[in-house]
């Protein structure tokens, strides 16, 4: 085993390197940037030398760069401000709003350190270390295992590697898998626990043109916020306290107001979430026939329900607005990447590429012999999940939009798994995780709406009753089969009524007491939401099982198959993007979408006067068009279009999670913060296509002059370091 890891990552290793002679695809790892690569990005304008970029022990540019709230955020002074996407810093604005004190729609500015606001729930994780741990890993892998043992084997052995590096330091460790699962990697941060708010614009600069302009170009939204890390007056890591001090980073960037051009060489630096490059055909035919069009139908529904709410009761609405933009962000990727398949043809093209790579296998004795099973063996592996993915979906998106499922089923999952010993208990519920758990209990109450929540369960349960029969959900059927009522609608009211009145858990105390009881304990509390968990736990315990051997069984084939593509190609294999920090470089650059139709590479403050109709989401404030009518623009127009810029875009290849990446000049100086990708790329998680693919930023000039001639926010603009 170890020796065809060794083989596989040999090849790997070449071919990155010959991946860099390509334009700007690929979300590069920072222990990854060959002298090839580097060569590249000199040739195309960088002034940074490779360490100036990440020398491995703390030093360059990479450092100042920390994942924050589901994105990206960098440190822009010596004082633990952070640079980030409005929307980014969006769940924090709406769990502190109030009907009286609506931060969302009226923005924040903090007068001083003592004015700013706790975000609850946020946390900035800041890179310390990067080490390969691939032999590791493997050496707790045996060829005899099935699947399953295989799964459990590199999950055991990655929580025993997690567990000896945050043992007795101030750190939190992870091992994060590359290229499907042939290379390992622990990842170490200093996790910032304390984090405020500092400023944010209003909505209607924020989030100007709101769904509609979402993923499109041109755009025209000010998609930026600053928040601050704090720590505890000795640096360690702590919760927020009063004695507090703001972090001091061992790097922050400087900012740029000299603005951008064609052509100018950029790079991105962030936390990209998923890319799946080298995904086979079936997993392109699942998404395309399955999971995107099951995924838009559910969200689509789940908006009518959070939207009728809104309109209801404007309390109601602040509650459920991050739910809102979730759903609407996530339906419309959806969206454009079924219509991006369409448009490449991708799952077509990927089968004709497999029949290709089989007509070779046939002709190359010894390449049939050790690839030929790898094809079959994933479609086999496919058709099984199959029997099972629309169960899947529905007890997996029942905790995402019930609160009161998911807390529930929190509290009995933390029961059964404290039994355990802590290195056997799952990912995620082990001591390390309490603090997060309990503090997802407590601020989970700035979401909860009763009404709104019963109606989201009760969509759950109607779309329960459409499951085949060999999916059935048996403790939703349990319940309906003793349920009153002459229909399933009534009985489904008449079980949600009984849930919803007999329980506690709609009390932040009372979550966080039933946390801390034991099963027995638990059980005896009678809680009817606590039963239904306890009932519906079986049955997804059997769904984990069968899915962890469906990720065995592919953390073996998938590598297997890039490694085969790999002798039969050659080219160029970048791991796909998993969550880790990665850099992707390129140039300011707009694009033809279409016929006759060509984008410019930046947007300015005319067109937001342009696009401005009075009325959401295209609602410009009062002040910026007055700056507009009397041309007060300050130091802060382009040179080229003679405007105050807005937005850009950049060929720099970028995913969900890299909202709020700093986009850096040639000399590592931010230009503006990633906040989107346009429409005709978003399937590029699946192919690449560099005459479409764009990433969209805020232009760090429009933050600067909203921040100084909209909002006064002249200490703020004192504290950066701009040149």
């Amino acid at each position: 085993m170890a020796g065809r890891c060794i083989a596989a990552l040999v090849i790997l290793s070449v071919l990155v390197m010959a991946a860099a002679s390509l334009a700007e695809e690929g979300m590069w790892p920072l222990d990854k940037l060959d002298k090839t690569m580097y060569k590249r990005m000199k040739a195309m304008g960088l002034e940074l030398s490779s360490k100036d970029i990440y020398d491995g022990k703390g030093g360059g540019i990479a450092y100042a760069i920390v994942q924050l709230g589901g994105g990206t955020a960098s440190f822009v002074s010596p004082k633990g401000l952070m640079f980030t996407n409005h929307h980014v810093a969006f769940t924090a604005l709406q769990r502190v709003s109030t009907a009286e004190q609506n931060y969302i729609e009226e923005g924040f500015l903090a007068e001083g350190y003592e004015d700013e606001i706790p975000a609850p729930g946020y946390r900035a994780y800041v890179l310390l270390s990067i080490k390969d741990v691939t032999k590791k890993v493997f050496g707790a892998v045996k060829d005899e295992m099935s699947d399953l043992e295989r799964y459990n084997a590199i999950e055991m052995r990655s929580k025993e590697i997690v567990e000896e590096c945050e043992e007795n330091r101030d750190v939190e460790c992870r091992v994060a898998s590359f290229y499907d699962g042939m290379e390992y990697k622990l990842f170490t941060y200093f996790v910032v626990k304390d984090i405020r708010i500092v400023y944010a614009p209003m909505r209607s600069i924020g989030n100007y043109g709101g769904d509609i302009d979402n993923w499109m170009w041109p755009r025209h939204t000010g998609d930026f916020s600053f928040l601050r890390a704090y720590v505890a007056p000795d640096g360690s890591s702590a919760e927020y306290a009063d004695e507090n001090i703001p972090y001091v980073p061992s790097v922050f960037l400087h900012i740029s107001s000299k603005g951008v051009k064609k052509n100018d060489f950029t790079m991105v630096i962030g936390y990209p979430g998923q890319t799946m490059r080298y995904r086979s055909s079936n997993s392109i035919g699942h998404h395309q026939n399955f999971n995107y069009p099951r995924r838009i139908k559910m969200f689509r529904e789940l908006l009518n329900i959070f939207n009728r709410a809104a309109e209801a009761d404007e309390s109601v609405a602040i509650k459920v607005a991050s739910f809102d933009a979730m759903l609407n962000n996530a339906m419309k990727n959806y969206e454009g990447m079924l219509e991006g398949f369409e448009k490449a043809g991708l799952l077509d093209r990927k089968l004709a590429e497999e029949k290709e790579f089989t007509a070779w296998l046939e002709s190359n004795g010894e390449m049939k012999k050790k690839y030929d099973d790898v094809l079959p063996s994933i479609k086999a592996q496919y058709d099984d999940y199959k029997m099972r993915r629309e169960k899947n979906m529905i007890t997996g998106f029942t905790g995402f939009g019930c609160l009161m499922i998911r807390a529930s089923s929190m509290i009995y999952r933390w029961c059964l798994e404290k039994e355990k010993e802590d290195i056997e208990r799952e990912p995620g519920y082990q001591e390390r995780d309490v603090p997060r758990l309990k503090q997802g209990l407590k601020i989970l109450q700035l979401s909860y709406d009763r009404e709104t929540d019963k109606k989201v369960l009760s969509y759950f349960m109607h779309r329960a009753l459409e499951l085949p029969e060999n999916q059935r959900i048996e403790a939703f059927d349990d319940m309906m089969s003793e349920a009153p009522g002459s229909s399933d609608s009534d009985k489904i009211d008449a079980i949600i009524e009984e849930l919803y009145s007999g329980t506690k858990l709609e009390s932040a105390e009372e979550r966080l007491r039933m946390f801390d009881l034991s099963r027995k304990e638990l059980l005896e509390e009678g809680d009817p939401f606590i039963e239904f968990a306890m009932k519906l736990r079986e049955e997804i315990k059997v769904l984990e099982e069968k899915d962890k051997g469906f990720g065995g069984a592919l953390n073996k084939l998938r590598p297997k198959l890039i490694e085969a593509y790999a002798k039969w190609k050659g080219g160029a294999l970048y791991p796909d993007a998993n969550g880790t920090m990665r850099l992707t470089y390129g140039v300011v650059k707009g694009y033809s979408p279409k016929d006759a139709v060509n984008y410019s590479y930046i947007t300015n403050l005319s067109g937001v006067v342009e696009k401005h109709t009075g009325e959401e989401p295209f609602d410009c404030p009062e002040e910026i068009l007055e700056l507009y009518e009397a041309r007060d623009f300050g130091g802060y127009v382009d040179a080229v279009t003679g405007d105050v810029p807005v937005d850009f875009l950049s060929t720099c290849d970028i995913t969900g999670g890299n909202s709020g990446s700093p986009i850096l000049n040639a000399r590592g100086e931010v230009i503006g913060s990633a906040f989107d990708g346009n429409y005709e790329s978003i399937s590029a998680d699946y192919l690449f296509n560099e005459r479409l693919t764009r990433d969209i930023n805020v232009d760090v000039r429009y933050a600067l002059f909203v921040m100084d001639k909209v909002s006064g926010a002249q200490h703020l603009l004192d504290e950066l370091t701009i040149h």
